[in-house]
């Protein structure tokens, strides 16, 4: 009998790899998130090399079955790169709020609270902790936020607003935002500890605005085949076209669940996130820990290469830039990864830059004979 055939999206969130053409437009001109980490801090990466991440930047060895994706959609953010990259291209952006949101959102948004915000400014997530977290503990009120990306954040100690309630105040955030304040992310952002010492958990939750049309994951469970989400997917999506999810608390977690779904053959499409290069080391501008970030994954690829079948299509990609050595705390307009393995795949492949992460979602539906809802598979180029 023929092999199941599965595909495996591997996400690295925030892992650009050179600005793109239009970067200029963003104010991202110079921006080469791996190629400056690596600068700042080199590090061996045998694996990801022999996948060719490295020769996407000029080093190393011209190995692996490698290109880049140039996004079409109009921004910079996560919902945009993984709506693209599944297919969905969004030509107009979402709203941004570098002077806070204005009083038609938040004054509704403080009567369902039962108390004034804190903040309601662009800021860095843990500096913002630093400034207004003790007032927050003392007072209760919450910590709103955004930055330069369309997300409206909301900062609350888990001592003073348990989880389950900052997601339900989050949730009516969401419905709040509609029309002309449509963003792209309401966002959760539990906290713990002191002054001094807070730190963000992992019940963090992202409430997403519905996808504006159909996605390569819908067609997929329309067509009966099993999508599991890992990571903040499931959010991403407003779990449209999820069957199944988990939330994770680190990228080590994130590989272990993708590696456990491909062990006990639990979907079609297994599609993961790991977001601590985003959230942990890209907005932090910490390009050592960045670095630290993809060795731990480097050493984590044997495992996902090992757990693939004769069946399995293994695709890493990411969804925007977020450059670890600039000013900024924010994403940059860059090209993504497009690594290919598995045992159809050849060893070397040069796929150049496509127009569209949406060839991703192309190549992946050539796979499982699931057509994707926009752009051009390579699949062809891929195979050995």
């Amino acid at each position: 009998m023929p092999a199941r055939r599965r595909v495996v999206v591997l996400v690295c969130d925030g892992l650009g790899v050179g600005a793109a053409p239009d970067a200029a437009a963003y104010g991202d001109t110079d921006s080469n998130t791996l190629g400056h980490a690596l600068a700042a801090h080199p590090a061996p990466l045998p694996n990801l090399e022999r996948l060719g991440l490295l020769a996407l930047i000029g080093k190393g060895a011209p190995s692996g079955a490698r290109g880049r994706l140039r996004e079409l959609s109009a921004g910079k953010d996560t919902t945009t790169g993984h709506w693209e990259m599944m297919g969905l291209v969004t030509e107009r952006p979402f709203p941004l709020y570098p002077d806070g949101f204005p009083d038609e959102i938040v004054r509704p948004f403080e009567a369902y609270a039962g108390k004034r915000v804190l903040g309601n400014k662009a800021a860095s997530g843990t500096e913002i902790l630093k400034e207004l977290g003790p007032e927050h503990q003392a007072t209760g009120r919450p910590i709103l936020y955004t930055s330069g990306d369309s997300v409206f954040q909301v900062a609350c100690h888990e001592d003073v607003w348990p989880p389950e309630r900052l997601w339900e105040l989050c949730r009516h955030a969401r419905g709040l935002l509609t029309g002309a304040h449509n963003v792209g992310r309401v966002i959760a952002r539990p906290f713990t500890g002191g002054p001094g010492a807070y730190a963000r958990t992992a019940n963090r939750r992202d409430f997403t605005v519905a996808p504006t049309g159909q996605t390569w994951l819908d067609r997929l469970v329309a067509a009966g085949r099993h999508v599991y989400g890992i990571g903040k997917i499931v959010d991403i999506f407003s779990g449209r076209g999820i069957s199944d999810s988990v939330h994770t608390g680190s990228d080590a977690e994130g590989v272990s669940k993708t590696v456990s779904a491909l062990a006990e053959g639990r979907a079609d499409c297994v599609f993961t996130n790991l977001v601590d290069f985003d959230s942990k080391y890209g907005h932090r501008n910490d390009p050592a820990g960045f670095v630290r970030n993809l060795a731990s994954l480097d050493a984590l690829v044997p495992e996902i290469l090992a757990a693939l079948g004769a069946g399995d299509l293994f695709l890493l990609t990411a969804d925007h830039g977020c450059e670890t050595t600039d000013a900024s705390t924010d994403h940059t307009r860059e090209l993504v990864p497009l690594l290919a393995a598995g045992p159809a795949v050849r060893v070397e492949a040069d796929l150049g830059v496509r127009e569209g992460f949406c060839d991703l979602a192309a190549t992946a539906g050539e796979w499982l004979g699931v057509g994707a809802p926009r752009g051009a598979s390579v699949l062809g180029l891929l195979l050995r």
